[in-house]
């Protein structure tokens, strides 16, 4: 069966900036991808790639053909930022964008699938919260019934219970064959909806797997978060002389990240040996956080920065369509 995206070699510079360098990628049909990656990483860059909105060397192909060719009407596209007309409501927004295709779903019917039902579907796209405009712009995607869909942060501004809700419906549209092209700040999204995912950093595509594979790959080893002032050379964890010194002889790695002491390779059994050293030592701690690795280890292992989430619960409208937020 033909993969529903294929990226070989491909490469975009704007100026001496590259954007992308090199980026090879199959992703098969029904499947959802997520590419997460630090802002200027090349996310944006790709998917426009992808949709044939911007020239690159190299090959691409969107189900089986140049995507510059592509009956449009099988591609749906959310981006990062986008602002349909402000004085128009929701059901008359996905009748105008229905409009263009010759075989669009009901709009009414796409619109209760994000959550868009009774008097929010007739007021004016500018009088809805954040959130309700970000769900009408899922929905204008989705009214071509697309078979190949691409979401830039698509949950942005949206409170968790509807957050919760699409994701349930976008795992529904990948179960009829649909394929999604997510990219997201939110971990917990894309671990949630992705059966493989994609770290890109500086325009390469620096790891893909499952999140299982990648976390045992790239995410290290449990660990226990210590909120303390304390200085990590002056616990019972750190230094060649800790015995010498009276340490516990515990052997555990430890660091400072985020105003935090990470104490690597702590099991849940540990936990008490370790709170006795730290107390053995007279160091105050206000919270302790056991932890397994998870995506946001791989991100902070693979791209050398901490995870930062963008975006709030207010929403995002942007300023116009086909806009995006890094390169």
């Amino acid at each position: 069966m033909t993969a529903a995206l294929v990226a070989e070699g491909v490469r975009k510079s704007y100026g001496d900036v590259t954007a992308l360098d090199g980026v090879s990628l199959e992703i098969d049909r029904g499947d959802v991808f997520g590419l997460v990656g630090p802002n200027g990483a090349g996310k944006t860059t790709l998917v426009r790639a992808l949709t044939g909105t911007t020239a690159v060397d190299g090959a691409v192909s969107v189900l089986g053909s140049e995507p510059d060719r592509i009956d449009k009407a099988k591609i749906g596209l959310l981006p990062q930022s986008f602002s349909p007309a402000a004085r128009l409501t929701p059901k008359e927004l996905l009748s105008q964008y229905a409009g263009f295709y010759d075989a669009a779903r009901d709009p009414e019917t796409v619109l209760a699938d994000v959550g868009i039902e009774g008097t929010a579907a007739d007021q004016w796209y500018e009088e809805l919260s954040g959130g309700q405009q970000r769900r009408v712009c899922v929905a204008i995607a989705l009214v071509n019934d697309p078979e190949v869909l691409f979401l830039d942060e698509p949950t942005t501004g949206i409170d968790p219970a509807g957050r919760r809700s699409l994701w349930d419906l976008l795992e529904d549209l990948a179960s009829g064959g649909t394929t999604v092209f997510l990219t997201s700040h939110s971990m917990a999204e894309v671990e949630r909806l992705s059966d493989r995912v994609g770290f890109l950093n500086a325009g390469r595509l620096v790891a893909v797997g499952s999140t299982r594979e990648l976390v045992e790959a790239h995410g290290g080893r449990s660990r226990l978060l210590v909120e303390t002032d304390a200085d990590p050379a002056a616990t019972p964890f750190e230094g060649a002389d800790r015995d010498a010194h009276g340490g516990s002889g515990l052997d555990f790695d430890v660091s400072a990240r985020n105003g935090r002491l990470v104490v690597e390779g702590v099991g849940p059994r540990d936990i008490g040996d370790v709170v006795s050293a730290l107390e053995s030592r007279q160091i105050a701690f206000e919270s302790l956080t056991w932890k397994q690795p998870d995506l946001e280890d791989v991100y902070l292992e693979l791209t050398g920065e901490s995870f930062e989430p963008t975006g709030d619960a207010t929403g995002a409208t942007g300023a116009a369509a086909g806009g995006g937020g890094d390169r």
